[in-house]
């Protein structure tokens, strides 16, 4: 049964998505500012976050960024903004998706079983894959994987990475030089069930070249190939 917190400071939407999720057998907490959802999100172990970004105390942004230093929870944004930006600085912040307001609930409770489905699965994906590439541990230069626990380190320093980050790492590692569009990355990260941004994978390319490049400005891991996509040099 997943545990999911809902944050929102209208109430209102915060009881409707609430029995939505509960009449599908999830178990719910709410909160309705963001000290109180960071507080929440430290002291609980949640397989989801719905999270406003507009929140009262803290904002959104700043509890997605607050939660990215200690959990690697998916988490949805939720926005009554419609512009672009809005949603790419979720994305900045480690949101794994967005939902614009007003919203479908059905589309929420899909975007949901659906994130939560490849999350879980992800862990078993090395175990059900086959060939020495799919081992538990991985070794790169400086990066180590430990792909069961889901745990990235370089130069034996743990690095935090949001879920879709840990999952492209994984891929890029695991296919060394093979290159992937940015239509690929969003296809196999986000699921073609995910109406996702293909600037979405820009941002979080950006993301992990900060986390694991010694010099993200001239990445020796992550590599660009104009025109194509992205890949990994070994």
């Amino acid at each position: 049964m997943a545990k999911i917190l809902v944050v929102d400071d209208e109430k209102l939407i915060v009881k409707g998505i609430k029995f939505s999720l509960m009449q599908d057998g999830m178990e719910v907490d709410t909160a309705y500012d963001g000290e109180e959802a960071l507080a929440k999100a430290k002291e609980n172990n949640y397989d989801m976050i719905l999270l406003d970004i507009m929140l009262p105390k803290l904002t959104g942004y700043e509890v997605c960024q607050s939660i990215r230093e200690f959990s690697d929870v998916p988490i949805i944004m939720l926005t009554a903004k419609g512009e672009d930006m809005d949603k790419i600085l979720g994305l900045e912040y480690g949101a794994d998706d967005y939902i614009t307001k007003p919203f479908n609930i059905l589309e929420v409770k899909a975007r949901i079983k659906a994130i939560l489905r490849r999350y879980r699965n992800a862990k078993e994906a090395a175990k059900d894959d086959e060939g020495e590439d799919n081992a538990s541990f991985l070794t790169s230069g400086d990066i180590n994987i430990d792909r069961e626990n889901r745990r990235l380190f370089v130069k034996g320093k743990e690095i935090d990475l949001t879920s879709k980050e840990f999952d492209m790492m994984v891929l890029l590692v695991t296919h060394p030089h093979k290159i992937y569009s940015r239509e690929d990355l969003l296809n196999i990260i986000w699921g073609t069930d995910s109406p996702g941004d293909v600037r979405a994978v820009d941002v979080h390319v950006r993301r992990l070249r900060e986390k694991v490049e010694p010099n993200p400005g001239e990445p020796r891991y992550i590599q660009t190939k104009w025109g194509m996509g992205y890949y990994y040099k070994q």
